[in-house]
């Protein structure tokens, strides 16, 4: 009889592979409120690697972290009509606090546009003030009905960024490096994923941004997830909160903003761009554990490995020593797998007999012996080349589901098929948006023909980028 996969096969049902890889390779739990998850020391190590790369970005663009209460007045959100009109069906509000019922209500934080302006607005007093960058990082909450882990929950862990300038065009500047030398550069180069700028069409925006820059990234099953946005809020919020400054000239002018976010969805789109049917794979410069060096059995092993983790550490590679030699050698190796550890050293006594380790790449596959002396100068270039090889099948992936059409029925047609289209935004336009959504299949994002990202929702030449999302 045939051995059961450990993993449904994405082929199988996509969804349930992906909660089986999610709970096999422990990398998440469901918590104990419907749509809150915990997030296990694995799943975490891997957000922490994320945190680092996007923050060392963040402030290479000038901002500064800060940190802003989880709860806001209630009255702040009304401040700016679109943005609760937008957030009201997702908010978690406190009534009681203390065993009474408060004076007013508070809204356990969704996104920290109003907040972090009521300070603004006392911050910012001249020309002199500005720009004013700040990021942080927290926890948000918004109540979500259909909760899928790291993709969608109730409560979910992020970094927003928010500045204030004195004018459109340097705001508009802001936003864009945000969106390419920030996200892209790091979702391209780190988590390896290719994915596609573009802005927003109005009926996808961010609520109360007046443009929406995003990173759309294709599945492994050919739907689209929004990996990271960067909006141009402006004056919206500057006007419901009073935010001005007193300009060289000596007027009081209203500051232009941006906000821009990206969260732990990113470890779900990891996941679903470059798992296969044996787990996990990760990108080398993202992973927490980029060689484990396993000890097969016997104590010689024990002791070569921890000597080969120490010379691998000593030439910047990030190592796990496996001495477990108690439990079974073919349940360990299963397990690395799942986890989707870039490359495993596998040391036994025959191995050492012969000075020489097998050496296994989880990117790329296969196996091989290697001399063991040869590990630290060979292993740093083998994961540089699997950094690239996951790069590229995303890229692949992304060009060969991908159609170009030129009626609203062949867009809809390559997106349920498991794609994406791009149509002449002229073509399809906002009510073709609008029967898509009846469809299921939205508008991801605007690009022009030449990939780049258009400066206006209705420039010519402007193509939509149509697909399924999650």
């Amino acid at each position: 009889m045939a051995k059961a996969p450990v993993l449904t096969p994405q082929s199988d049902d996509f969804p349930r592979w992906y909660q089986d890889l999610i709970t096999k390779a422990e990398l998440a739990d469901n918590g104990p409120v419907r749509g809150t998850m915990v997030i296990r020391p694995y799943g975490y190590a891997l957000w922490e690697r994320m945190q680092q790369e996007l923050d060392a970005r963040i402030k290479a663009a000038g901002a500064q972290n800060a940190y802003f209460p989880l709860f806001i007045p209630q009255s702040y959100l009304t401040r700016e009509a679109e943005h609760v009109e937008g957030f009201a069906p997702e908010l978690a509000v406190v009534t009681h606090g203390g065993g009474k019922e408060l004076d007013e209500p508070v809204v356990v934080r969704p996104t920290s546009e109003t907040i972090i302006n009521d300070y603004f607005a006392k911050w910012v007093q001249s020309y002199r003030d500005l720009p004013l960058l700040i990021n942080q990082w927290a926890n948000v909450v918004r109540w979500e009905m259909r909760p899928r882990v790291f993709l969608r929950t109730t409560e979910f862990l992020w970094q927003e960024g928010h500045t204030a300038h004195a004018t459109q065009e340097e705001a508009r500047d802001y936003a864009a490096h945000i969106h390419r030398e920030v996200y892209a550069d790091f979702m391209v180069n780190v988590l390896g994923i290719d994915v596609l700028l573009g802005r927003k069409t109005p009926r996808e925006r961010f609520a109360g941004a007046i443009n929406t820059l995003t990173l759309e990234g294709m599945m492994g099953d050919g739907k689209a997830l929004q990996m990271g946005t960067s909006h141009e809020l402006g004056t919206n919020f500057a006007r419901a909160f009073h935010t001005r400054y007193l300009s060289k000239e000596g007027q009081q002018e209203f500051v232009w903003q941006t906000s821009w976010g990206a969260s732990t969805r990113m470890i779900g789109g990891l996941i679903m761009s470059h798992g296969d049917d044996d787990g996990l794979r990760v990108p080398p410069r993202l992973a927490a554990v980029q060689v484990v060096v396993m000890a097969i059995k016997g104590d010689e092993s024990v002791a070569a490995v921890h000597e080969i983790g120490d010379r691998l550490r000593a030439a910047g590679v990030r190592v796990q020593v496996d001495d477990r030699i108690d439990t079974p050698f073919g349940r360990r190796a299963v397990d690395w797998e799942l986890k989707g550890v870039p490359v495993r050293v596998e040391v036994g006594p025959r191995d050492l007999a012969a000075g020489t380790a097998m050496l296994a790449r989880r990117i790329s596959g296969g196996k091989e012996p290697v001399d063991i002396d040869t590990l630290t100068a060979r292993v740093p270039a083998l994961l540089d080349e699997d950094q690239g090889v996951l790069l590229r099948q995303s890229r692949e992936r992304r060009e060969s589901r991908t159609s170009d059409v030129t009626a609203i029925e062949d867009a809809a047609q390559a997106a349920l098929a498991g794609g994406w289209a791009r149509i002449p935004w002229s073509v399809l336009g906002r009510d073709g948006e609008a029967a898509l959504a009846e469809r299921g299949v939205s508008v991801r994002c605007l690009i022009m023909e030449d990939g780049s990202v258009p400066a206006e929702d209705d420039a010519p030449g402007t193509l939509a980028v149509v697909g399924r999302a999650y």
